[in-house]
């Protein structure tokens, strides 16, 4: 019934094996990959034939997580999977990015690549599966795809690199990077590190190609056996129609990508396009011309063309930077009045207004996922509206690409951020991108930054980023230092480098041609080194430590621990006593598990307060102290008086007065404060308490004498 095909290896100490013929064989190619007990499918499936007028090419992936992998239940209320939660858009653009390049040139067929984590062993993340799963079933489907890749995860601990870490062995990594890339080149990059050298990073990039290339062979060995034929296709030669448009606007292509100004620039390479249009393509008067959609096509070759030629045979950049000039800087801290912390960062004609906002734990997000739900204390978040680049668009939900730029972003900070024992606060960032001209994400991070040494948030050290380019073809190669959005759009690269003083934090690089060398991106960290020390140095006009104070309007923040076996007395029954703190002090108060007290409050006389009915609530009383209580009950055999947090005790009629009274009420009513000493407990544990020898004015224990 199955033609059913296998194959299987040893890597990094697991068993990796990839079968297909048996699940999902209406789609192109499918493949079930399993490495340790985590499992996915993996489907691809394509057109075969563009739709008309087609000028781009339609790759989807799509990665999901069911929650039966990991035996839970979603939360919520309808108990099904909903939209894409973070991990699964995140996932999903990692796996797109190392195979979209490989797919034939010209190719603008539809295709949809689908991968759905079916079991997860809670060891081994199914990201790494999935770009591996892509790459079999896009093999396997025969489309023009010039695959296979592999992909690998690397971690680093101790001077040693490991290869395919568990989730536990990465919480004591110094390093998570995902490099993934043919069996020649790698082809992209994505990391987090704990401010390591550049040697250390591409260390542990070239180590994660090598692992990877027993899996590229896996899957050729499983493609020879299983493999449909190879669909029939053939790029459109633009040769004719790309010689006529640089004939006719060559020069005028020439001298609009010589324009500083982006949008005067824009403008140039309109009227361009416009002429060369006029001219070319195909009319009623002009029936021999282009095809609109080929001329549309072959212009935007003729415009890569003269920019990149320009720029390596002149050594000059669009707006006539050197290949390792950084445009511009101006930096600005507490741009903002009434905010926690904010920036203003502007680096040629790219802009971010980034802002820190200090909360509490209430503030902390809840993540929902197939290990459990998480709390996370740190948020990024990444807006890039219409307006930044000059454009009216729909506004709505938070795109693909604003959550992947957040993430970098957020990845890049945190290994600078203080323990959470030394500054207990949540802190959320956003980055609005008021003007967009290249690398918005590492506007962001350097705002970001900023932002959070003017909320006062103790960093370790300011992290500035820096994204590098690269043009490389037959007339040479050249790496750009801050590029443009023009030379990310029409070059080879898009590399993105942030770190501190000490070192890298954080690493993504894509690549639009067949994988780089080691030897470039060598030259290119060491060309983003120079660009993000002179960054860091900007930034340091703006703001060059860490301010003193937090923001008046910021919460302030104590924290104690009390006995876990106090815990309940703080809550209360219902959460009785923790409601009465909060409404009597007018603090936030929050408790863990462990006992962990978090106070706070915009000013100190509320912490005060809450913290001085907490520690009354879990201290013990001392036997001989005096204390002031209020009666809270009178009876015939005596009064109960409330004189220690929730502690009750009782006065019996002969412990109220040296002499001898007919009636507790003769002495005391309900609600009357008076002073009472603890004389100790009673066999059943009651406490007992005197209020003979007391001066009620002043609390003070006198003799009878005196008395």
């Amino acid at each position: 019934m199955f033609d059913k095909h296998s194959v299987s290896l040893e890597w990094a100490g697991r068993t990796l094996k990839i079968e297909t013929g048996q699940v999902a064989r209406q789609a192109d190619g499918a493949v079930m990959i399993t490495y340790g007990e985590t499992t996915l499918l993996a489907t691809a499936t394509f057109a075969k034939s563009a739709k008309p007028g087609q000028d781009f090419f339609p790759l989807t992936v799509n990665y999901m997580e069911k929650y039966y992998a990991s035996g839970r239940i979603p939360g919520g209320f309808f108990k099904r999977e909903g939209r894409p939660t973070e991990k699964e858009t995140l996932t999903s653009r990692l796996i797109d990015r190392p195979i979209r390049p490989l797919f034939v040139d010209g190719f603008k067929n539809e295709v949809q690549v689908v991968l759905t984590a079916v079991s997860y062993d809670l060891e081994n993340d199914p990201d790494v599966l999935g770009m591996i799963g892509a790459s079999a079933a896009l093999v396997l489907s025969g489309a023009p795809f010039m695959g296979p890749i592999g992909a690998a995860r690397v971690g680093y601990k101790d001077g040693n690199y490991v290869i395919n870490p568990t989730v536990d062995e990465l919480e004591e990594s110094e390093l998570d990077l995902v490099v993934a890339g043919t069996s020649d080149a790698v082809m992209m990059v994505e990391s987090e590190a704990k401010e390591l050298s550049e040697d250390v990073m591409l260390g542990a990039v070239m180590a994660g190609h090598e692992a990877m290339q027993p899996v590229i062979d896996a899957i050729i060995k499983l493609a020879e056996a299983a493999a449909k034929e190879p669909f029939e296709f053939e790029a459109e030669d633009l040769s004719e129609e790309l010689s006529a448009i640089q004939n006719l606007v060559g020069a005028d292509l020439s001298k609009a990508y010589s324009i500083t100004e982006k949008l005067d620039r824009q403008a140039a390479v309109g009227e361009a396009r416009e002429k060369a249009a006029a001219e070319l393509v195909a009319t009623e008067e002009n029936e021999d011309g282009m095809d609109a959609n080929v001329f549309s096509a072959a212009f935007k070759k003729a415009e890569a063309k003269v920019v990149r030629g320009d720029i390596i045979r002149t050594g000059k950049r669009i707006d006539g930077r050197g290949l390792a000039d950084v445009r511009p800087i101006l930096a600005e801290a507490g741009f903002l009045p009434r905010t926690h912390g904010s920036a203003l960062f502007t680096r040629g004609e790219t802009q971010a207004i980034c802002v820190a906002t200090l909360g509490t734990s209430d503030d902390e997000q809840f993540i929902d996922g197939l290990d459990g739900t998480k709390k996370e204390k740190f948020l990024l978040h990444y807006n890039f509206p219409p307006y930044s680049v000059g454009e009216t668009g729909r506004m709505g939900g938070t795109s693909r690409r604003e959550t992947g730029h957040g993430k970098l972003a957020w990845r890049a900070l945190r290994a600078v951020l203080p323990e959470h024992e030394d500054f207990p606060y949540t802190i959320r960032m956003v980055s609005e991108i008021t003007e967009s001209n290249g690398s918005s994400s590492m506007a962001t991070v350097c705002g970001c930054s900023l932002a959070m040494m003017d909320a006062g948030v103790p960093l370790k050290r300011p992290v500035s980023g820096i994204a590098m380019g690269l043009i490389k073809d037959e007339e040479g190669i050249a790496v750009l230092s801050d590029i443009l959005g023009d030379e990310d759009h029409l070059g080879d690269m898009d590399f993105k480098v942030a770190g501190t003083d000490k070192g890298l934090t954080s690493l993504q690089m894509d690549i639009k041609i067949a994988g780089i060398t080691k030897e470039i991106m060598e030259t290119a960290l060491e060309q983003a080194k120079g660009g993000r020390a002179h960054i860091l140095g900007e930034m340091a006009k703006g703001l060059d430590t860490v301010r003193e104070q937090l923001a008046d309007n910021a919460p302030q923040m104590e924290i104690i621990k009390v006995p876990e076996d106090k815990i309940r007395d703080v809550i209360g029954s219902g959460g009785k006593v923790i409601r009465g703190i909060v409404d009597e002090s007018g603090a936030k108060v929050n408790i863990d598990d462990d006992g962990t007290v978090q106070v706070s409050a915009t000013d100190r006389a509320s912490i005060d307060v809450a913290l001085k009915m907490i520690k009354e609530i879990v201290a013990e009383p001392e036997v001989g102290e005096i204390y002031e209580g209020k009666v809270v009950s009178i009876k015939d055999f005596g009064a109960f008086v409330n004189f220690f947090g929730p502690k009750d005790g009782l006065v019996h009629v002969s412990q109220m007065a040296n002499e001898r009274i007919g009636h507790p009420k003769d002495v005391v009513s309900e609600g009357q404060a008076v002073y009472v000493k603890l004389m100790g407990f009673d066999d059943r544990g009651k406490v007992r308490l005197s209020m003979k020898n007391i001066d009620q004015e002043t609390g003070k224990e006198v003799t009878p004498e005196e008395d």
